[in-house]
């Protein structure tokens, strides 16, 4: 079933802290089709592990580059990403070094941080609303690999 179907939203979401951050998916679905997207989600996790592809990691780093730049449109947005990278770097980063650490990323750096961070562990999930038909944790936490036993 295409994605479309699955969800009314779908954002993913992603803090950075000094010392830690917080990444995950934040998404609105009917119940009736709320195991599906489940699947659908940790199925395209497991693929980030395993086999995304260089063409894939050359657009999103070229979304990536975008959206860092249209963000910085006004004093309002410039003033909050001085606040956020001084509280995680100490420094403002010059835009040239930050799209040269964007550039930096390849298809093997995704999935060796995909696999530290995601493959075979155990997802914080948290929901809202008749949640009847969300799968048991057991069987979430189960499709967080492949080739597990």
């Amino acid at each position: 079933m295409p994605l479309a179907h699955l969800a009314i939203a779908v954002e993913a979401v992603g803090w950075a802290h000094p010392d830690t951050g917080l990444w995950g998916i934040y998404m609105v679905c009917e119940p009736t089709t709320i195991a599906d997207m489940l699947h659908v989600v940790q199925k395209e996790w497991m693929r980030l592990c395993t086999s995304v592809t260089e063409s894939e990691v050359a657009r999103a780093k070229n979304l990536l580059k975008t959206n860092m730049l249209l963000q910085l449109d006004g004093s309002t947005p410039i003033c909050e990403d001085i606040g956020r990278q001084m509280l995680c770097y100490n420094r403002r980063i010059p835009i040239p070094e930050l799209e040269a650490r964007v550039d930096a990323v390849n298809a093997e750096t995704i999935r060796e941080v995909c696999t530290k961070y995601i493959y075979d562990k155990s997802p914080a999930i948290a929901a809202v609303g008749p949640i009847e038909q969300l799968p048991d944790f057991n069987q979430i936490r189960s499709n967080m690999c492949w080739l597990c036993d």
